[in-house]
Protein backbone atom coordinates (compact mmCIF):
# COMPACT_ATOMS: atom_id res chain seq x y z
CA UNK A 1 0.00 0.00 0.00
CA UNK A 2 2.97 2.47 1.27
CA UNK A 3 4.60 1.06 -2.21
CA UNK A 4 1.25 2.52 -4.73
CA UNK A 5 1.37 5.64 -2.34
CA UNK A 6 5.15 6.57 -3.11
CA UNK A 7 4.05 5.36 -6.88
CA UNK A 8 1.37 8.07 -6.80
CA UNK A 9 3.47 10.68 -5.14
CA UNK A 10 6.22 10.20 -7.52
CA UNK A 11 4.09 10.66 -10.41
CA UNK A 12 2.44 13.48 -8.61
CA UNK A 13 5.72 15.15 -8.48
CA UNK A 14 6.30 14.65 -11.83
CA UNK A 15 3.20 15.93 -13.35
CA UNK A 16 4.30 19.13 -10.92
CA UNK A 17 7.68 19.48 -12.40
CA UNK A 18 6.90 19.02 -16.17
CA UNK A 19 4.28 22.24 -15.16
CA UNK A 20 6.87 24.35 -13.59
CA UNK A 21 9.14 23.69 -16.09
CA UNK A 22 6.93 24.16 -19.14
CA UNK A 23 5.91 27.76 -17.27
CA UNK A 24 9.66 28.63 -16.56
CA UNK A 25 10.38 27.07 -19.85
CA UNK A 26 7.64 29.74 -21.62
CA UNK A 27 8.70 32.57 -19.06
CA UNK A 28 12.54 31.89 -20.38
CA UNK A 29 11.38 31.83 -24.32
CA UNK A 30 8.69 34.69 -23.96
CA UNK A 31 11.67 36.82 -21.79
CA UNK A 32 14.11 36.35 -25.15
CA UNK A 33 11.31 37.14 -27.29
CA UNK A 34 10.97 40.45 -25.15
CA UNK A 35 14.98 41.03 -24.59
CA UNK A 36 15.35 40.97 -28.21
CA UNK A 37 12.47 43.45 -29.37
CA UNK A 38 13.77 45.84 -26.83
CA UNK A 39 17.48 45.48 -28.23
CA UNK A 40 16.09 45.61 -31.72
CA UNK A 41 13.75 48.16 -31.10
CA UNK A 42 14.42 50.42 -33.85
CA UNK A 43 13.05 47.58 -35.91
CA UNK A 44 9.73 46.83 -33.65
CA UNK A 45 9.31 50.17 -33.91
CA UNK A 46 10.02 50.39 -37.41
CA UNK A 47 7.45 47.07 -37.91
CA UNK A 48 4.65 48.83 -36.32
CA UNK A 49 5.04 52.61 -37.99
CA UNK A 50 5.48 50.86 -41.35
CA UNK A 51 2.13 48.57 -40.95
CA UNK A 52 0.34 51.72 -39.50
CA UNK A 53 1.79 54.55 -43.01
CA UNK A 54 0.51 51.67 -45.04
CA UNK A 55 -2.99 51.50 -43.53
CA UNK A 56 -3.14 55.12 -43.76
CA UNK A 57 -2.55 54.86 -47.52
CA UNK A 58 -5.51 52.75 -47.99
CA UNK A 59 -7.87 54.55 -45.07
CA UNK A 60 -6.98 57.80 -46.07
CA UNK A 61 -6.87 57.38 -49.62
CA UNK A 62 -10.43 55.35 -49.73
CA UNK A 63 -11.71 58.34 -47.83
CA UNK A 64 -10.97 60.98 -50.41
CA UNK A 65 -12.31 58.85 -53.14
CA UNK A 66 -15.53 58.39 -50.88
CA UNK A 67 -16.00 62.19 -49.83
CA UNK A 68 -16.02 62.49 -53.75
CA UNK A 69 -18.38 59.76 -54.60
CA UNK A 70 -21.15 60.39 -51.74
CA UNK A 71 -19.67 61.32 -48.12
CA UNK A 72 -18.14 59.01 -45.61
CA UNK A 73 -21.26 57.93 -44.28
CA UNK A 74 -21.78 55.62 -47.31
CA UNK A 75 -18.99 53.88 -46.74
CA UNK A 76 -18.76 53.94 -42.83
CA UNK A 77 -19.55 50.07 -42.96
CA UNK A 78 -16.44 49.30 -45.41
CA UNK A 79 -13.98 51.42 -43.08
CA UNK A 80 -14.57 49.33 -40.20
CA UNK A 81 -14.27 46.46 -42.12
CA UNK A 82 -11.07 47.69 -43.07
CA UNK A 83 -10.11 48.25 -39.50
CA UNK A 84 -10.92 44.98 -38.28
CA UNK A 85 -9.44 43.24 -41.48
CA UNK A 86 -6.09 44.95 -40.48
CA UNK A 87 -6.01 44.15 -36.91
CA UNK A 88 -6.08 40.27 -38.07
CA UNK A 89 -3.91 40.93 -40.80
CA UNK A 90 -1.20 42.10 -38.20
CA UNK A 91 -1.39 39.71 -35.79
CA UNK A 92 -1.50 37.13 -38.25
CA UNK A 93 1.74 38.33 -40.12
CA UNK A 94 3.18 38.38 -36.61
CA UNK A 95 2.18 35.07 -35.86
CA UNK A 96 3.22 33.61 -38.99
CA UNK A 97 6.74 35.16 -39.96
CA UNK A 98 7.92 34.77 -36.23
CA UNK A 99 8.29 30.96 -36.59
CA UNK A 100 9.64 30.61 -39.54
CA UNK A 101 12.49 33.59 -38.92
CA UNK A 102 13.44 32.11 -35.60
CA UNK A 103 13.74 28.60 -36.92
CA UNK A 104 16.08 30.96 -39.60
CA UNK A 105 18.02 33.21 -37.37
CA UNK A 106 18.95 29.87 -34.86
CA UNK A 107 19.96 27.72 -37.55
CA UNK A 108 21.95 31.06 -38.87
CA UNK A 109 23.40 30.95 -35.41
CA UNK A 110 24.35 27.54 -35.42
CA UNK A 111 21.89 26.93 -32.20
CA UNK A 112 19.33 24.95 -33.73
CA UNK A 113 20.57 21.87 -32.94
CA UNK A 114 21.25 22.38 -29.37
CA UNK A 115 17.59 23.43 -28.87
CA UNK A 116 16.99 19.63 -30.70
CA UNK A 117 18.98 18.09 -28.49
CA UNK A 118 17.85 19.92 -25.53
CA UNK A 119 16.23 18.07 -22.54
CA UNK A 120 13.16 20.01 -22.76
CA UNK A 121 12.42 18.29 -26.02
CA UNK A 122 12.55 20.12 -29.45
CA UNK A 123 8.59 19.81 -29.92
CA UNK A 124 8.20 21.21 -26.60
CA UNK A 125 10.33 24.28 -27.16
CA UNK A 126 8.47 24.71 -30.78
CA UNK A 127 5.59 25.05 -29.28
CA UNK A 128 6.62 27.57 -26.26
CA UNK A 129 7.96 29.59 -28.83
CA UNK A 130 4.27 29.56 -30.90
CA UNK A 131 2.46 30.37 -27.45
CA UNK A 132 4.95 33.27 -26.84
CA UNK A 133 5.00 34.18 -30.48
CA UNK A 134 0.56 34.09 -29.96
CA UNK A 135 1.29 36.26 -27.16
CA UNK A 136 3.25 39.24 -28.71
CA UNK A 137 1.38 38.75 -32.45
CA UNK A 138 -1.86 39.65 -29.84
CA UNK A 139 -0.46 42.86 -28.43
CA UNK A 140 1.13 43.90 -31.46
CA UNK A 141 -2.16 43.65 -33.06
CA UNK A 142 -4.02 45.80 -29.94
CA UNK A 143 -1.57 48.87 -30.30
CA UNK A 144 -2.09 48.69 -34.14
CA UNK A 145 -6.02 48.75 -33.51
CA UNK A 146 -5.56 51.61 -31.09
CA UNK A 147 -3.62 53.65 -33.03
CA UNK A 148 -6.54 53.09 -36.15
CA UNK A 149 -9.22 53.80 -34.42
CA UNK A 150 -7.56 57.04 -32.46
CA UNK A 151 -6.56 58.19 -35.99
CA UNK A 152 -10.11 57.50 -37.89
CA UNK A 153 -12.06 57.92 -34.74
CA UNK A 154 -14.29 55.10 -35.61
CA UNK A 155 -15.59 53.18 -32.73
CA UNK A 156 -16.06 49.44 -32.72
CA UNK A 157 -17.04 46.63 -30.04
CA UNK A 158 -14.58 45.14 -27.87
CA UNK A 159 -15.87 42.57 -26.03
CA UNK A 160 -12.78 40.29 -25.19
CA UNK A 161 -14.63 37.45 -24.15
CA UNK A 162 -15.59 36.95 -27.37
CA UNK A 163 -12.57 38.35 -29.35
CA UNK A 164 -9.58 36.40 -27.95
CA UNK A 165 -10.89 33.23 -27.88
CA UNK A 166 -11.61 33.78 -31.62
CA UNK A 167 -8.28 35.43 -32.75
CA UNK A 168 -6.35 32.49 -30.87
CA UNK A 169 -8.15 30.23 -32.72
CA UNK A 170 -7.69 32.18 -35.71
CA UNK A 171 -4.07 32.89 -35.71
CA UNK A 172 -3.61 29.05 -34.76
CA UNK A 173 -4.23 28.52 -38.54
CA UNK A 174 -1.34 31.35 -39.55
CA UNK A 175 1.07 29.52 -36.98
CA UNK A 176 0.21 26.43 -39.07
CA UNK A 177 1.15 27.86 -42.38
CA UNK A 178 4.56 29.68 -40.44
CA UNK A 179 5.29 25.71 -39.22
CA UNK A 180 5.30 25.11 -43.19
CA UNK A 181 7.60 27.66 -44.07
CA UNK A 182 9.82 27.20 -40.81
CA UNK A 183 10.38 23.33 -42.41
CA UNK A 184 10.79 24.66 -46.05
CA UNK A 185 13.78 27.14 -44.49
CA UNK A 186 15.07 24.71 -43.26
CA UNK A 187 15.97 22.22 -46.09
CA UNK A 188 15.82 24.91 -48.89
CA UNK A 189 17.38 28.01 -46.39
CA UNK A 190 16.42 31.07 -48.31
CA UNK A 191 12.38 31.02 -48.84
CA UNK A 192 12.08 35.05 -48.12
CA UNK A 193 10.63 35.40 -51.11
CA UNK A 194 7.79 32.83 -51.22
CA UNK A 195 7.61 33.65 -47.67
CA UNK A 196 6.67 36.99 -48.72
CA UNK A 197 4.62 36.56 -51.06
CA UNK A 198 2.63 33.90 -48.50
CA UNK A 199 2.18 37.66 -46.34
CA UNK A 200 -0.32 38.75 -49.38
CA UNK A 201 -1.96 35.78 -49.34
CA UNK A 202 -3.11 35.84 -45.98
CA UNK A 203 -4.67 39.10 -46.72
CA UNK A 204 -6.63 37.45 -49.01
CA UNK A 205 -7.36 34.67 -46.66
CA UNK A 206 -9.09 37.57 -44.65
CA UNK A 207 -10.76 39.14 -47.16
CA UNK A 208 -12.24 36.28 -48.98
CA UNK A 209 -16.21 36.21 -49.27
CA UNK A 210 -16.98 33.24 -46.33
CA UNK A 211 -20.26 34.46 -46.61
CA UNK A 212 -21.45 33.82 -50.03
CA UNK A 213 -18.60 30.78 -50.48
CA UNK A 214 -19.09 28.51 -47.87
CA UNK A 215 -15.95 26.60 -48.47
CA UNK A 216 -14.00 29.64 -48.33
CA UNK A 217 -14.17 28.77 -44.44
CA UNK A 218 -11.55 26.40 -44.47
CA UNK A 219 -9.24 28.27 -45.92
CA UNK A 220 -6.66 29.41 -43.06
CA UNK A 221 -7.57 32.69 -41.49
CA UNK A 222 -10.99 33.11 -43.14
CA UNK A 223 -14.12 31.78 -40.70
CA UNK A 224 -12.12 33.59 -37.94
CA UNK A 225 -11.72 36.55 -39.75
CA UNK A 226 -15.75 36.42 -40.57
CA UNK A 227 -16.56 36.20 -36.89
CA UNK A 228 -14.60 38.96 -35.88
CA UNK A 229 -15.65 41.04 -38.54
CA UNK A 230 -19.07 40.04 -37.06
CA UNK A 231 -17.89 40.27 -33.44
CA UNK A 232 -16.37 43.87 -33.77
CA UNK A 233 -18.81 45.57 -35.92
CA UNK A 234 -22.09 44.10 -35.19
CA UNK A 235 -21.47 43.23 -31.40
CA UNK A 236 -22.13 39.59 -32.18
CA UNK A 237 -20.99 37.62 -29.04
CA UNK A 238 -19.78 34.19 -28.61
CA UNK A 239 -22.66 32.14 -27.71
CA UNK A 240 -24.53 34.12 -30.17
CA UNK A 241 -22.47 32.40 -33.47
CA UNK A 242 -23.92 29.04 -34.91
CA UNK A 243 -22.36 25.82 -33.42
CA UNK A 244 -21.33 24.86 -37.08
CA UNK A 245 -19.09 28.15 -37.52
CA UNK A 246 -17.52 27.29 -33.82
CA UNK A 247 -17.16 23.92 -34.80
CA UNK A 248 -15.37 25.04 -37.83
CA UNK A 249 -13.16 27.79 -36.22
CA UNK A 250 -11.75 25.05 -33.92
CA UNK A 251 -11.69 22.13 -36.67
CA UNK A 252 -9.35 24.62 -38.91
CA UNK A 253 -7.11 26.06 -36.40
CA UNK A 254 -6.44 22.52 -34.97
CA UNK A 255 -5.91 21.00 -38.37
CA UNK A 256 -3.76 23.80 -39.69
CA UNK A 257 -1.15 23.72 -36.52
CA UNK A 258 -1.23 19.85 -36.40
CA UNK A 259 -0.94 19.64 -40.90
CA UNK A 260 1.80 22.43 -40.64
CA UNK A 261 3.57 20.88 -37.29
CA UNK A 262 3.61 17.25 -39.49
CA UNK A 263 5.71 18.67 -42.61
CA UNK A 264 7.66 20.73 -40.07
CA UNK A 265 8.98 17.59 -38.82
CA UNK A 266 9.10 16.16 -42.24
CA UNK A 267 11.52 18.66 -43.32
CA UNK A 268 13.04 18.32 -40.12
CA UNK A 269 14.12 14.72 -40.59
CA UNK A 270 14.82 15.37 -44.42
CA UNK A 271 17.56 18.48 -43.40
CA UNK A 272 19.10 16.40 -40.46
CA UNK A 273 19.19 13.06 -43.14
CA UNK A 274 21.11 15.68 -45.41
CA UNK A 275 23.08 17.25 -43.09
CA UNK A 276 22.24 20.98 -43.59
CA UNK A 277 19.93 20.84 -40.39
CA UNK A 278 22.76 23.51 -38.79
CA UNK A 279 23.75 25.04 -41.83
CA UNK A 280 22.70 28.33 -43.10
Amino acid sequence: MSNVSATESGVGQSDTDSGTGSLLLFWTVLRMNLLLMIRYRLNFVAQIVGMYLFFGVIFFGGSAAAESVGGMSAFGGTFDAIIVGWFLWTMAQSAYGSLSSEITQESRWGTLEQLYVSPHGFGRILGMKVLANILLSMVMGLIMLVLMLVTTGRSLALNFVTIIPITVLTLLTAVGVGYIFAGLALVYKRVGSVSQLAQFALLGFIAAPAADVPLLKLLPLTQGSSMLQQSMRAGVQLWEFAPLDIVILLVAGIGYLTAGHLVFMFCLNLARKRGVMGHY
